[in-house]
């Protein structure tokens, strides 16, 4: 069956493909010959199709093991979307929802059923899942593994289990990162069977990586900068703790830079919303700890920035690689400071298993030397992950000569009360000219309408590179429509009446009307300190950090913006802090925590050194030339 069988004709109908990309076609047919297979495919490859389309074509059901929950939803929602009928059992289902889809999964109701490792390891799993009609199992993220790996999780040992109870059935691993000892572990432990391998070149030559190690403020001068170049583009940012992503946040808006934070701690519906806020475009910049990102299904983002030195060579190119999925150019731009190496070291030692100890100072080696040795950056990614590039330099990255403008370019950054001012464009609408951004712009506010109506992510309604050939070509048809990558049957029979209808709107003059003005963080929080709320009042309005609030209330307190108020700590804690700052200083935090009693918090030394910061600034203002 798996030679013969005609695969362009579903890929056309279902996808809206015309065409394979490289080894998807040859992955699907191992699959469709019942053999074990190992993919190792960079992010974007295209890995979700190479198991979804045999799945519908074998007319069994395909069992997808994934510990993403986020993305199992996302992909049997987009699945329903192109009329394939698909399931996600999770703990997020009531206890009747579950054994609704158990009871269809044993009809053969679905093509694909997405399950967690967890949901495979309980002991009552097995006995309902050998009455399923399976085709083949699928493991993604099957680098978790092995202990050798960067995300090593012990309830995926548990999927070794597959091959002795179901052991007609074949076993298919897919990754976007693992090196050669990590890839003999999968095999190994899954127990595959003379599997077909596929492993993708590592090297991703859209991709510019620029590595620069900051001082002190630079950082975040050059993340202003970086990101005003790459203004009306999507953008991640990755931040390495929760208070960082939100004072980041609270950083650029004071710049004027639009952006939404995505970390652990926010409640699941803020999570949510700023997703798809970013998603569909509304902000362009989003700004994460590394929660973020796994299984995002966005082709068009034009940079990732990293704000700290990720832990592992793996998790960089797994987070950076999320740029460029499109094909098109993009940076990876890495911002790392002398203090994350200490941080990581700090990490590593407190590991206490010896071995594990030992793979994470390994790890903590590798990414030091590939930030700080002066060889090219590509290859030493393909060098880390097996592959020998026959190429030396590859003209994309800082070591062989490629810079960007805003690394070099001295700019002063404006202050908290600096005006207002219109950033350019540079998105591929935009050089088309202003009719054909605006038209963008009218296509994505009906895909962010349309998505909200049916409750979903605006990527599900249409992907961004979908919506881009609709502006280039602009249709005047369903047949037409239908020539669109990206659109099959059913999207376009979904979907294809209200594109064509607001493409003639668009035509006859009907414009995007959504607009946002939102204050400064700054401003708002001066606002609020200004109406008497108290920090936690503020921290609990905005949704951040207390320590969020308490660093920006000091820089206001520090600029002259607001007045420090004694209630904010007591007196007697006031003066205990001011001996020490005569003792020590005002210029290191740590130093002035390590002299005080530990009873006072990091958040009481920031608002009194800022008083005091202010109080000196003033006397020395005062004193005559």
């Amino acid at each position: 069956m798996g030679t013969e069988t005609d695969l362009l004709t579903p890929l056309r109908r279902y996808w809206g493909y015309s065409t394979f990309r490289p080894l998807q076609e040859r992955i699907v047919r191992s699959l469709l010959a019942g053999r074990d297979t190992c993919v190792v495919m960079p992010t974007g490859g295209g890995k979700s199709l190479c198991y979804q389309l045999p799945a519908l074509v074998s007319d069994r059901t395909a069992v997808v093991i994934s510990p993403l929950i986020a993305l199992m939803q996302d992909q049997a929602v987009q699945l329903a979307q192109m009329g394939i009928p698909a399931a996600v059992l999770n703990s997020t289902l009531s206890d009747g929802e579950q054994t609704k889809v158990i009871c269809r999964a044993r009809e053969g109701a679905y093509r694909l059923l997405y399950v967690s490792p967890e949901r495979v390891a309980r002991g009552d799993t097995m006995a309902w899942l050998q009455q399923v009609p399976i085709a083949f199992f699928a493991i993604d993220e099957a680098h978790c593994i092995s202990e050798w790996g960067h995300e090593f999780r012990p309830e995926y040992r548990q999927l070794s289990r597959l091959r002795t109870r179901f052991p007609d059935r074949p076993i298919a691993a897919f990754t976007a990162s693992a090196t050669r000892h990590v890839r003999h572990d999968i095999l190994a432990q899954l127990q595959l069977r003379d599997p077909d391998k596929y492993i993708a070149s590592f090297y991703r030559p859209n991709l510019r990586y620029l590595v620069r190690e900051c001082a002190g403020l630079e950082q975040m001068e050059l993340l202003v900068k970086a990101l005003r170049s790459y203004a009306g583009s999507n953008v991640i940012v990755y931040s390495p703790t929760i208070s960082r992503v939100e004072e980041t946040v609270d950083f650029l808006g004071d710049h004027d830079i639009a952006a939404v934070g995505y970390h652990g701690k926010m409640g699941g519906d803020d999570r949510r919303r700023n997703q798809e806020r970013w998603m569909s475009d509304e902000v362009r910049v989003l700004v994460g700890t590394i929660a973020f990102g796994l299984g995002i299904n966005k082709a068009a983002v034009r940079a990732v920035i990293h704000l700290s030195l990720p832990k592992s060579i793996e998790q960089y190119y797994q987070e950076a690689g999320r740029a460029g999925r499109d094909g098109e150019s993009a940076d990876c731009v890495l911002l790392w400071q002398k203090k994350d190496a200490g941080l990581l070291g700090f990490f590593a030692n407190q590991i206490t298993d010896a071995a594990e100890r030992e793979r994470a100072w390994e790890r903590y080696r590798i990414i030091r030397e590939f930030v700080e040795s002066r060889r090219c950056r590509h290859r030493q990614i393909c060098g880390h992950f097996g592959e020998i590039p026959k190429w030396e330099t590859c003209a994309a990255c800082d070591v062989c000569g490629s810079a960007a403008e805003w690394m070099t370019k001295s700019e002063v950054l404006p202050g908290k009360a600096a005006g207002r001012k219109r950033l350019p464009q540079h998105t591929a609408a935009a050089a088309a000219g202003p009719e054909a951004e605006e038209l963008r712009e009218y296509l994505r506010e009906w895909r962010r309408r349309v998505a909200k109506e049916m409750g979903m992510a605006s990527f599900v309604v249409l992907h961004d590179s979908s919506l881009d050939e609709i502006c280039r070509r602009q249709p005047k048809s369903i047949q037409e429509l239908l020539q669109v990558p990206g659109i099959g049957e059913k999207k376009a029979e979904t979907y294809g009446r209200e594109i064509l209808a607001a493409l003639e709107k668009f035509r006859k003059g009907e414009r995007a009307g959504w607009t946002q003005q939102q204050a400064k963080p700054a401003d708002e929080t001066l606002r609020m300190l200004n109406e008497g709320k108290s920090l936690e009042e503020i921290a609990q309005i905005r949704g951040r950090q207390m320590s969020t609030i308490v660093s920006a209330v000091a820089g206001l307190v520090e600029t002259g913006y607001a007045e420090f108020q004694d209630g904010w700590v007591s007196k007697e804690r006031q003066s205990v802090i001011e001996a020490a700052c005569t003792k020590a200083g005002m210029e290191r935090l740590k130093a002035l925590k390590d002299l005080l009693p530990p009873e006072i918090s990091y958040d009481e030394i920031k608002l009194v050194v800022a008083r005091l910061r202010r109080e000196e600034s003033s006397r020395k203002a005062d004193v005559p030339a």
